[in-house]
C-alpha cells in the first residue's frame, strides 16, 4: 500500500471525526445559550406557525439577505445552491450502486461546479470593492474564500480539463467506509483535491462558514412576537409584584 494512501486515509477519519465532533458541540452550544429577552426582528410573526414560514424562508430563500443587500443575496445563493447540487452528484462515491436520481442529477452537478467558482468570485470582488464590507473583513474570510475557490476550481479541472482515475477514487472512498483499504489514484489533481477538502473539514466546526446551523437557533429569527401579550398578563403582573414585595398590580394599572 502506497504511503500516501495511508496518510490521506489518515487524514480524512481525523477530518471526519472533527468534523461531526465539531458540528455536534456547535450545535449544543447553540441549544444551551440561554436567550431570556424576546427579540425578534420586526415585522415578525405572532404565531409558531408564523415562525415555521419565516424559517423555511431563511434558510431555502436568504429573505433577510435579500432585503439587506441585494447582490451579496446574488452571490451567496447561487453558491449555495450550487454547492448543493455538487454536493449530491458526489453521493455517487459513496454507494456501491448509484441510484437513479443521482445518475439524473450529475450532468447539473457538473456544471454547477463552474457556477460555484463564479459565485465565490463575486463574493471575493464584493469584499474588495464595497468599502464597509471590506473594513468589516478579516484575514481569514479572504482565507476561506481563497480555500472554497481552490477547492471549486480543481474540481472542475478534473471535470473539465483532465479526466482523472474516477474508479479507483471511488473504490478508494468505499473503502473507507467499509475500513477496507484501496489504493488512492497518484494523480494530483485528486490529491490536492481530496487534501483541501479535509482542510476545509477540519476548520469548518470552527469558522465562520459554519452558519447553517446558528440560523435555526437565532432568537431574532425564531421568537414570535408575543412579548406585549405576556408582559400583560395578570398572573405575570401579580408574581412580579409578589417578587418586590408590592401590591399586586391589577389591569388597569392603580395598586
Amino acid at each position: 500500500m502506497a504511503t500516501w494512501t495511508i496518510a490521506y486515509a489518515v487524514l480524512l477519519y481525523l477530518a471526519a471525526i472533527v468534523l461531526v465532533g465539531g458540528l455536534c458541540y456547535r450545535i449544543a452550544l447553540y441549544a444551551m445559550t440561554k436567550a431570556p429577552l424576546r427579540i425578534p426582528t420586526m415585522p415578525a410573526p405572532r404565531t409558531r406557525s408564523g415562525v415555521a414560514v419565516r424559517m423555511a424562508g431563511e434558510v431555502g430563500l436568504f429573505t433577510s439577505l435579500f432585503r439587506g443587500d441585494k447582490w451579496a443575496w446574488i452571490w451567496s445563493y447561487l453558491f449555495h445552491v450550487s454547492l448543493l447540487l455538487v454536493l449530491l452528484q458526489h453521493l455517487r462515491y459513496v454507494f456501491v450502486s448509484v441510484p437513479t436520481w443521482v445518475v439524473w442529477e450529475s450532468p447539473f452537478g457538473s456544471y454547477a461546479g463552474a457556477v460555484l467558482v463564479v459565485s465565490l468570485i463575486g463574493l471575493f470582488g464584493r469584499r474588495l470593492i464595497n468599502a464597509r464590507v471590506r473594513f468589516l473583513s478579516g484575514p481569514s474570510d479572504y482565507l476561506m474564500l481563497v480555500l472554497l475557490f481552490a477547492i471549486g476550481v480543481t474540481g472542475a479541472m478534473m471535470r473539465f480539463v483532465s479526466r482523472v482515475n474516477i474508479v479507483g477514487f471511488k473504490a478508494f472512498i468505499l473503502g473507507l467506509m467499509y475500513m477496507h483499504l484501496h489504493p488512492l489514484p497518484d494523480d494530483t489533481l485528486i490529491l490536492v483535491h481530496v487534501g483541501l477538502v479535509a482542510l476545509l473539514m477540519l476548520v469548518l466546526p470552527f469558522s465562520k462558514l459554519l452558519h447553517a446551523p446558528g440560523v435555526l437557533f437565532s432568537p431574532t429569527r425564531n421568537q414570535v412576537d408575543n412579548a406585549r401579550h405576556e408582559a400583560q398578563t395578570p398572573r405575570d403582573q401579580t408574581a412580579r409584584g409578589a417578587r418586590v414585595g408590592a401590591e399586586p398590580v391589577g389591569q388597569d394599572g392603580a395598586l
